[in-house]
């Protein structure tokens, strides 16, 4: 199923998305974040689609909070989990770091994930078991012993707990840091291996699900900030993580946290 996956989420950008890139009528939502028009087709569209695919129900961003957790509560075998634009500050401004995120979760785990950028044309997939993709070419890393104070970190500083942000800003263990806004995307490019390890406080079900199947595929590690197993968690509308592209990288960074974290 990848692969109509991917036609289908990459047919729905180019129709949906581009042409409203950087000119998309705009609103805030209660919690102060960025709604365009893109986000609403671009979700109405999936949503419509993915049944074709796979007959259940669905979870979007643009729904209203009190209808995804009807959803999540009710507890169905399957569900699309969709973020129709993830980085919409970045669409509405002509930031080009913006993707369409779609994941199939079963019993509470992604087992499919798309997540495209219809900008710089990058796809990123996986399916449980099967390995993950950028475009038509399978990541696949070799050995490295790269070691943290070598590393590009992917670091959300502002949901961070003070004392921690203040540690890295003020004495860094890696070598350099990036935050780019799109969190399905800085999954991926940690997949990928663009960023070495990633740090986010906060993330709701769609910023993570398919992105974190696709690193995960990828041969990455991740735990939450209070070193949880990330798929354990019982609340998928917040959850930390610490993750890093190999398990080299992950022991070094998951310690240092563990000493700086307090």
């Amino acid at each position: 199923m990848r692969l109509p996956l991917i036609n289908l989420v990459e047919t729905i950008a180019k129709r949906d998305v581009v042409p409203l890139y950087r000119q998309a009528a705009q609103h805030r939502k209660e919690d102060g974040s960025i709604c365009t028009e893109a986000d609403l087709l671009t979700q109405a569209s999936l949503s419509q689609a993915l049944i074709s695919l796979k007959n259940c129900p669905i979870i979007g961003e643009e729904m209203a909070s009190h209808q995804q957790r009807s959803v999540w509560q009710n507890n169905p075998d399957y569900i699309w989990c969709i973020d129709p634009i993830d980085g919409t500050s970045n669409f509405a401004n002509g930031i080009d770091y913006f993707a369409l995120s779609v994941a199939l979760i079963h019993h509470g785990k992604p087992i499919l994930g798309v997540v495209h950028n219809p900008i710089t044309q990058e796809t990123f997939s996986a399916e449980k078991g099967q390995g993950s993709w950028f475009n038509e070419n399978q990541i696949v890393h070799p050995p490295s012993n790269k070691n943290l104070d070598e590393a590009i970190a992917s670091i959300d500083f502002k949901r961070l707990p003070h004392s921690l942000a203040t540690r890295l800003s003020v004495n860094p263990p890696y070598a350099s840091q990036r935050n780019f806004g799109a969190c399905a995307l800085e999954w991926c490019h940690v997949a990928l291996g663009r960023f070495d390890i990633y740090l986010h406080g906060g993330q709701k079900l769609w910023d993570y699900a398919a992105g974190a199947l696709i690193l995960e595929e990828a041969g990455g590690m991740f735990v939450t900030l209070e070193q949880d197993p990330f798929w354990h968690q019982l609340n998928p509308w917040k959850r930390s993580v610490i993750a890093a592209k190999n398990s080299h990288l992950f022991n070094q960074w998951l310690n240092w946290l563990t000493l700086n974290h307090q």
